[in-house]
């Protein structure tokens, strides 16, 4: 289930920068997969609780699992929805860089190799690195906001593309949240112990202030 959500944000990736279309396609498909594993792991867990009533750390293995592919099966929605914005981005010519977006990305991705890594090693270590690390991703998230809100209010001929490169935006940044979530999942089930409360996030794009260029 890990490795077809990675595939999902690749080709999610790579749709939106390549405007590959049969990318896109096969990241949609694709969720119908993730969705099935996900029953399957939710009739597996039942069949657990029933049959074997795990207490302590099994039981918190158990359930940490049952989270996990909670945030997988999602962060496959996200990839899917980016997916589909992207089809519709190829449309357009884009007089405007996607640098940011892809960094973006590769941040994204990056971060969800790692997660997954945790998730197989049940290394408490590489989950707190995810954790620590998602907030550079909100912060790029914040920064591409504001320059996109930027670009629609000087030219309304930029409001269409710009606005489902929002849309891809802000998957990606559902998709780095989820990671961190399954990476405080891992944290705990791993030790027994729980991350802080406050995770080290920095996202204030709603309540940023965009004003036109001089």
């Amino acid at each position: 289930m890990c490795g077809i959500a990675e595939s999902q944000v690749g080709l999610a990736a790579e749709a939106m920068t390549e405007g590959d279309a049969s990318d896109a396609t096969r990241a949609v498909e694709l969720d119908s997969e993730i969705d099935e594993l996900e029953r399957e792991v939710e009739r597996f867990v039942i069949r657990l609780l029933a049959l074997r009533q795990p207490v302590a750390d099994d039981l918190r293995k158990i359930v940490a699992a049952l989270k996990i592919t909670g945030d997988f099966d999602r962060i496959g929605d996200y990839a899917a929805n980016a997916a589909k914005r992207s089809i519709v981005l190829a449309q357009y010519t884009l007089p405007f860089s996607l640098a940011a977006l892809a960094n973006m990305a590769r941040m994204v991705q990056q971060n969800l190799k790692t997660v997954i890594d945790a998730v197989g090693q049940r290394d408490a270590g590489l989950a707190e690195k995810v954790w620590r690390s998602d907030r550079m991703i909100d912060d790029l998230y914040a920064s591409i906001f504001r320059e996109l809100i930027t670009y629609m209010m000087e030219d309304a001929r930029n409001i269409t593309p710009r606005t489902h490169l929002l849309f891809i935006a802000r998957n990606l940044e559902r998709i780095g949240d989820h990671a961190t979530n399954v990476a405080e999942t891992v944290y705990y089930a791993t030790t027994g112990e729980s991350l802080p409360d406050l995770r080290p996030k920095r996202d204030n794009s709603a309540y940023a202030v965009v004003r036109p260029k001089a």
